[in-house]
């Protein structure tokens, strides 16, 4: 069955990749954004942008109206300038922003962006039951406050769901030759521990949105098949992104940084990654840059 999506976040990192695969398949994409060089970009994609500020919730909830959308997809963050509170921000407002136009336009169905790291310590990956640390520490707390506000908001409509993402990689994140944490691994900023990590390439995170659009409502963690200590993941990274060994650190895991289970997406829902593991990720970086 096509749909009309309205997507909030059209073209960012994993909205200009989610905007071609829902035009591929027969749907109408309203698709936001604040710029208009990147109008032009969602426009040449496919979609049909609107440009529209979350905070303005006056404005987004006119333009989810008159977009006739029948299903929300809910793709915002705030991570350009490394401005962790800024992100929590648009989880929490922008969230609640746009899940009360959604409201107000009789939307039944919202798809939302979470993350797979704001479960509650344990020894073993974590599935979808498993709570969130609501009784985390500074500064901790803040992020999974905010992660568990966009997920309430989510669930006010009659079907939802979560995902919850596992680290992004790949073309235009952070885990990039180019990006953030590439940039800190050349200069011996990053360090090898114990602490687990699931990562999902951007290419799989996007395939999965728009899977979600038939999946039952419920959270679903959407990362690869290998939760890593930083010890096994972090030395690949460096030699895909031509940097120094990583030194490395002795202490403890810490408890929530156990990684996440995919099973549930796997074996349930009939998501399968392209990219089954960082290793193969990684390594593909030698190839295209």
């Amino acid at each position: 069955m096509t749909m009309h999506v309205f997507l909030a976040g059209g073209a960012g990192v994993l909205g200009r990749r989610i905007v071609p695969l829902l035009v591929a398949r027969g749907h109408t994409v309203t698709a936001t954004t604040r710029d208009e060089a990147k109008a032009v970009l969602l426009r040449d994609l496919g979609a049909v942008p609107v440009r529209v500020d979350v905070y303005d919730a006056a404005a987004l909830r006119t333009a989810l109206a008159e977009s006739g959308a029948d299903v929300v997809m809910h793709q915002l963050t705030d991570l350009s300038g490394g401005d962790f509170a800024a992100n929590s921000r648009i989880r929490v407002i922008g969230t609640r922003n746009l899940v009360d136009a959604a409201l107000a336009a009789g939307v039944r169905r919202i798809v939302a962006q979470s993350i797979s790291w704001v479960y509650e310590p344990g020894d073993a990956p974590a599935a979808e039951e498993t709570p969130l640390d609501m009784h985390a520490p500074e500064p901790r707390r803040p992020m999974v406050e905010a992660v568990a506000a966009l997920e309430s908001a989510a669930r006010e409509l009659p079907e939802w769901v979560v995902l919850r993402y596992g680290m992004f990689y790949g073309p235009g994140t952070w885990f990039e030759p180019r990006g953030l944490r590439a940039d800190q691994a050349r200069s011996g900023g990053l360090v090898a521990n114990a602490d687990v990590t699931s990562f999902v390439h951007v290419d799989d995170a996007a395939a999965a949105a728009v899977q979600a659009l038939d999946w039952p409502s419920g959270p679903v963690n959407v990362c690869d098949d290998e939760p890593a200590p930083a010890y096994d993941w972090l030395p690949a990274f460096c030699g895909a992104v031509r940097a120094p060994a990583p030194a490395e650190d002795d202490a403890p895991r810490n408890g929530f940084a156990r990684g996440a289970d995919n099973r549930y997406a796997r074996k349930h829902l009939g998501w399968t990654p392209a990219y089954t593991s960082w290793r193969e990720g990684f390594a593909a970086y030698g190839i295209s840059r």
